[in-house]
């Protein structure tokens, strides 16, 4: 492939990674989707545009009803914003995580309709909320379910349901993020706007919402292949020129500057920052803040949504040290990591339950505990689906749904003790507990000699990286350690410095500060190749995925 101009060690990693011809890996490097992406192929597409339209035509009350994470709070953005465009009578929902809990609720829903609302559209939730949906239909509502979670037994009773994932949808992509269904029905409103002459429908274009779509996409932990990937790409370039002022004051308080965000600024300072508006006070603050007009309010906005953040970090390392007390002996024992405590936060357990399943690479269930009713959040490993395992608990519980890897459930205190001893047994039915280990896919061995500018520009053709784009992961092997020393916070994390014969290398080890004294002079190294920038000086930079021995198996 280098006559095409890939780099041979590029072409190494496309091939490694399942493009084993020339056309297959060239199409992927252009970021071209080659399936139909129309959006009227996704089932109930159709009913849902033609009520929407009613509705807009007669000004009847629209509420768009969101999750309370980045997917969501995006996804409410975005719908809201083009309804209005088109002249909807529209008003956004978003529900309280500790007064309401996950997807939809009857309460909300009647207060809705007391309140005059005639269409309710989901975004980002309700798949599984067959009750409330039927609730909310006899309480005069029509409903529309725009969603991307698993689909369960029973679809709810609604006008619409559109998710890619249902079994009869012959919409091509089926991992789209629900920002990403909820950008098909935008499309679907243009397009419909566009035939019929719609005058209002003339001043916008879909792509003017993309960097929501990015933003909820990344966020929400998605495949970056096939339409994801490309809907990211065009999200970044309308990141790195935010014209909402909230995006730019939510930069200026996470340090971020435009131009340079990318996949890594929206997962780990970006949508954190959004997701923990929900988690500790309303998910409306973050709404508030990505449509407001007013400066002087975003940066308001920002400024408190940075400190949520701040408190929220805090709380997490409290919640996983009384998590980890519940561990019962030694975690490489247990199946599955579970624990539930009245102390613990219900905006925190999901990122406890990730934080343990990252460091013992077991399924972990984290609950909190309330006085008759306790919400848990689960976080898994490839090996084991989740929502599945839930699934054969559904008679223990009020309410579940999440993907293969994440999940939540609603369950009453009496079925507490019982749900635990049946995860765990469907657990150690599924795991062979000497095999799980957790595995890293090396794309390629370089020597330290490969290591150059030129080679890091030609992976700039992967991005946007991510979940299921991961960017490269290299092996260096016999490397010698030449200076080590701890830097950050508590010493936290491992700075080196490595030789590979003449040719130096500068690594940073995250949170492995603790290897300092132990880490014998040669090694074997993964990591990713990286800039650093500092005092406006440009050097590569091995950020250390894994360290060990030299040949240790």
């Amino acid at each position: 492939m280098e006559q095409q101009g890939v780099h041979p060690v590029l072409a190494h990693v496309l091939y490694r990674r399942g493009y084993t011809t020339a056309g297959e890996a060239l199409g992927f490097l252009a970021r071209h989707y080659q399936e139909d992406d129309n959006p009227f192929r996704l089932k109930g597409m159709a009913e849902a545009i033609y009520r929407l339209r009613m509705a807009i035509r007669r000004g009847e009350p629209i509420a768009v009803y969101g999750d309370f994470d980045a997917d969501g709070v995006s996804s409410t953005v975005l719908l809201t914003g083009v309804l209005e465009r088109l002249g909807a009578n529209v008003r956004p929902y978003i529900p309280d995580r500790v007064d309401e809990g996950y997807g939809l609720n009857s309460p909300a829903l009647r207060r809705l309709a007391d309140e005059g609302v005639r269409l309710l559209i989901t975004v980002d939730c309700g798949i599984r909320s067959v009750q409330e949906v039927a609730d909310g239909v006899s309480y005069g509502l029509d409903i529309i379910i725009s969603d991307h979670h698993s689909v369960g037994p029973e679809l709810p009773p609604a006008l619409a349901v559109i998710n890619p994932r249902q079994a009869d949808c012959p919409y091509p992509e089926k991992g789209l993020a629900g920002v990403g269904v909820t950008y098909k029905i935008v499309q679907a409103l243009f397009m419909e706007a566009q035939r019929r002459g719609y005058r209002k429908g003339d001043a916008w274009r879909p792509e003017d919402w993309l960097d929501m779509v990015a933003i909820g996409t990344v966020a929400d932990i998605v495949p970056l292949r096939g339409e994801n990937r490309v809907l990211v790409r065009e999200g970044l370039k309308r990141l790195n020129r935010p014209e909402r002022p909230g995006l730019r004051a939510l930069y200026g308080v996470a340090g971020i500057r435009p131009g340079n965000v990318n996949t890594v600024a929206i997962g780990f300072m970006i949508g954190p920052r959004i997701n923990a508006a929900g988690r500790l006070r309303s998910a409306m603050l973050a709404y508030r803040l990505l449509t407001t007009t007013d400066a002087g309010e975003a940066a308001r906005l920002a400024a408190e949504l940075d400190a949520i953040n701040q408190e929220r970090q805090q709380k997490t390392t409290e919640m996983q040290g009384w998590a980890e007390e519940q561990i019962p002996g030694d975690p490489a024992e247990e199946p599955l990591l579970f624990a539930a405590d009245p102390r613990f936060e219900q905006g925190v357990v999901g990122l406890v339950a990730s934080r343990l399943t990252e460091r013992y690479y077991r399924p972990s269930v984290v609950v909190q505990m309330g006085e008759e009713e306790s919400h848990g959040s689960c976080r898994s490993i490839p090996e084991f689906h989740i929502t599945r395992a839930l699934e054969q608990c559904a008679d223990l519980l009020e309410r579940y749904g999440g993907h293969a890897a994440a999940a939540g459930f609603t369950v009453r205190n009496e079925n507490l003790l019982p749900l635990q001893e049946r995860l765990r047994e469907i657990a150690a039915e599924a795991l062979t507990l000497e095999e799980l280990r957790p595995a890293l896919e090396i794309d390629a061995r370089l020597s330290f000699e490969e290591i150059t500018f030129e080679l890091l520009e030609a992976l700039q053709r992967l991005e946007p990286t991510g979940e299921g784009n991961p960017p490269p992961l290299f092996v260096t092997p016999g490397v010698v350690v030449q200076e080590r020393r701890t830097v950050g916070s508590e010493g936290a994390h491992l700075k080196l410095v490595l030789s590979q014969g003449p040719i130096q290398m500068e690594a940073i080890a995250f949170r492995r500060g603790d290897l300092h004294d132990t880490l014998p002079d040669h090694v074997d190294v993964a990591y990713y190749l990286e800039i650093n920038e500092w005092n406006g000086q440009q050097r590569l930079q091995l950020n250390i995925q894994d360290i060990r021995p030299p040949e240790a198996e």
